[in-house]
């Protein structure tokens, strides 16, 4: 073992003879991590024809995750990302969603589960990954035995049953914590990071003063987690409620969640979100009580406007079986995205549909807000699912801020973490109830790009970024992305550390790092791929006739004046109109004079014409357009593992590497015009002091061709991560067509064992 005292890993060298020569293999190992089982001589099968470029190295199972160590070089990609958690081929254990045995000689195959039992000596391992990997390897020269056991413990350590076998239990107390009971590393209790965590008082403080919601206050009365269990301790009520009566009406609403409050327009406008009232008895007067206690933070006295997201919106069900159907077609099915076939198969999937419904009621509720002027409550039942997802995205359509890098890490934090989003749940962490699973966080990642894709210099950050933030939640080591909610760290963490005898001093339970100080994954050099060269933001410069002037939020740019404004709502328009699955509120706005003579506009159609017909202001409200040609498939995530869909030197990111080089150029010229009038120019924040930019790609004095390494699937690799070779090993479509992947844990329908 060698240890790396400036990173805390530590790296093993293992000996492995080829040809009999004796090769070290290094493979890192974080703290608290352990080797459980490994096995020699294997295979990983990254050609697509032929056995020719595949690795052979050692299959290595921790308690984290799955670990190839090759001293096999890939001289088809260059591999310019390198995460500090993970290695070129690991996969962490959270990320493998079902776990394949192959006995190709017997015909043989087997799912396994946890302590299941395998008769069979498996000749080759898929491993089908949360992030639409398949990785899979061949044990021809292994041991049979060793490459059982190999497999069995992967099955087993990714099938956790308790939230502290997850790893970033024995991580957090090993990495952080000694034993006088204080954090080690210099690890402070807001990661290092900007973003707000709203863990405590002040945060939301801030928050009121930002959005200037002067007749909000904080709200204590669920310190120590005694009102409700899945509420923060800190949250955002109405002045005129106050605490005695908060505790007297939580007891009638769902889980005891007493209605959060969102965010503020500057037109006085309230966001809120709710849960359902479970005493029908009690519904009508408390929906007057909490309804007049918004009203009276109004500086009008609006009226509030309840949306029954249950009623308008696709159930959980539905958006899992969608998620379902896209990874099969992206994934398991031939890719030709030219054939009428797999468009239509994309298209029967309905997962563009639901992404366009959720931004289509969204939209919806930015007319309610910003055109009526009316405060609206969220409703649902637990308001812990679909609520997370509207209101980010009614936030984000409305504030400029959440478009900042920062800003949008804080909305998250914010309507998913903090809010009680079942993360441990939905992302079936423990592999317990499949029917819990949804992919309600990347449904909202999905629906930020589609509006990025429209407006791609509103946004301060990448679709890389979003990527990135999508894959991050299968990395356990993160409070993130770890729990259904913060009262659930805390008794979890409470527990562990006692059963580990660890002291937490003044610590109310362990600090587990947050996903938002990326310098636990990526170097500031990567972490410059997060960067939009185009961003037109709030401290955005540019140069206009030699001046250097900053772009600089308004109110009257802020909120944009409406002409035409209607005067009154259709009654029943949020709860009463119900989701339409083939249409749309835009799709009436075609330019068929047959169509607009026939059907009479409503209020909401109007209100988006009349934005549509203006230029757009990238820093005040955005509105996405729906029709369906509007909205695309987010190419990066879904088809990044595809070798068929992998454009060399081609896609996105062509532009992405101009755009930056140009960006950096102009930043150049603005820090030479900045000392020519004698002022000291101020680096970027995030940037290493001695770098002038924070651009991944950096101008030159000539003008470079693209790298031979950029394509389509940048900053990520299929080499080596997907498979769809059919001869040298069972071809996947023999056993695959028609099984249950990804749909049941359990055994495969055509197994025999």
């Amino acid at each position: 073992p060698f240890s790396d005292k400036e990173t805390g890993k530590t790296y093993f060298y293992f000996i492995v003879t080829k040809m009999s020569c004796i090769i070290l293999l290094p493979v890192m190992i974080l703290s608290g991590e352990i080797v459980v089982n490994e096995v020699n001589f294997v295979r990983k099968c990254i050609g697509a024809d032929s056995s020719q470029d595949d690795l052979w190295g050692k299959l290595i199972c921790t308690n984290f995750k799955v670990s190839f160590i090759t001293h096999d070089a890939l001289c088809k990609q260059r591999f310019q990302v390198a995460n500090r958690l993970l290695g070129e081929h690991d996969v962490p254990l959270a990320c493998v969603e079902q776990v394949v045995t192959v006995n190709d000689a017997k015909g043989k195959q087997k799912v396994l589960g946890s302590n299941q039992k395998l008769k069979f000596n498996p000749t080759e391992l898929i491993l089908y990954c949360k992030d639409f990997r398949i990785i899979r390897f061949r044990f021809d020269e292994a041991g049979p035995e060793s490459a059982k056991k190999v497999c069995l413990a992967i099955a087993h350590y990714s099938h956790p049953a308790d939230p502290q076998l997850l790893f970033g239990f024995e991580y957090v107390g090993k990495q952080y914590y000694g034993s006088s009971g204080k954090r080690m590393n210099g690890m402070d209790p807001g990661g290092g990071v900007q973003t707000p965590l709203f863990d405590r008082p002040s945060e939301w403080d801030r928050e009121i003063k930002r959005t200037g919601a002067a007749e909000w206050r904080v709200c204590s009365v669920n310190e120590g987690y005694t009102v409700s269990p899945s509420l923060p301790e800190y949250f955002v009520v109405p002045v005129s409620l106050a605490d005695q009566d908060l505790k007297q009406y939580s007891c009638f609403f769902t889980t005891h969640r007493i209605p959060l409050w969102c965010w503020n327009h500057p037109n006085g406008s309230a966001l809120v979100r709710m849960a359902s009232i479970a005493d029908p008895l009690q519904q009508r007067k408390l929906d007057q009580r909490i309804c007049s206690a918004i009203t009276k933070s109004h500086p009008q006295r609006s009226d509030v406007i309840k949306s029954d997201l249950d009623k308008n919106l696709p159930n959980i069900q539905d958006i899992q079986a969608a998620f379902g159907k896209v990874r099969q077609i992206c994934v398991i099915e031939p890719f030709e995205e030219s054939e009428e076939k797999w468009l239509s198969s994309m298209e029967s999937s309905r997962w563009l549909e639901y992404v366009r419904a959720f931004l289509k009621h969204s939209a919806e509720v930015v007319y309610l807000l910003e055109g009526k002027h009316v405060s609206v409550i969220l409703q649902e039942e637990e308001d812990r699912d679909l609520g997370c997802v509207v209101s980010s995205l009614v936030q984000l359509m409305l504030d400029p801020h959440f478009r900042s890098l920062i800003g949008f890490q804080s909305l998250v934090q914010k309507e998913w973490v903090m809010a009680g989003h079942r993360f441990l749940d939905r992302c079936n962490h423990l592999k317990k109830n499949d029917k819990d699973e949804c992919p309600l966080f990347f449904l909202f990642l999905d629906c930020v790009w589609q509006i990025m894709n429209q407006y791609p210099a509103a946004f301060e950050f990448t679709d890389t970024y979003l990527t990135v933030l999508s894959d991050s939640m299968w990395i356990p080591l993160f409070s993130t992305f770890l729990f259904n909610c913060p009262q659930q760290r805390t008794e979890n963490s409470i527990d562990f550390a006692k059963s580990k005898c660890i002291p937490l001093g003044e610590e109310k339970a362990l600090r587990f790092p947050p996903v938002w100080d990326w310098s636990q994954q990526f170097t500031l050099k990567d972490q410059a791929l997060f960067n939009n060269p185009m961003y037109v933001g709030k401290g955005a410069t540019c140069v206009q006739n030699g001046a250097v002037k900053s772009f600089r939020r308004t109110k009257k740019n802020y909120s944009s004046t409406l002409r035409g404004m209607p005067t009154s709502l259709r009654n029943g328009l949020m709860d009463g109109d119900t989701l339409t699955r083939r249409s749309s509120l835009v799709l009436r706005l075609r330019p068929d004079f047959s169509q607009i003579r026939e059907v009479v506009e409503s209020p909401t159609e109007r209100f988006l014409r009349d934005w549509f017909s203006r230029p757009a202001d990238l820093q005040g409200m955005l509105l996405p357009q729906l029709l369906p040609s509007h909205l695309a498939l987010w190419r990066l995530y879904f088809l990044r593992w595809v070798p068929e869909a992998r454009i060399p030197k081609g896609g996105p990111v062509t532009a992405y590497h101009k755009l930056s080089q140009v960006a950096d150029e102009i930043e150049m010229l603005q820090n030479k015009l900045r000392q020519y009038k004698g002022v000291t120019p101020v680096s970027s924040p995030g940037a290493p002091p001695s770098d002038h930019s924070r651009m991944y790609f950096k101008a030159s004095s000539t003008s470079e061709p693209s790298p031979e390494y950029l394509s389509s699937s940048f900053p990520f690799s299929p080499v080596g991560n997907m498979c769809r070779r059919s001869i040298l090993g069972t071809p996947l479509s023999k056993f695959l067509n028609g099984a249950k992947i990804w749909l049941s844990t359990e055994t495969l329908a055509n197994e025999s064992v």
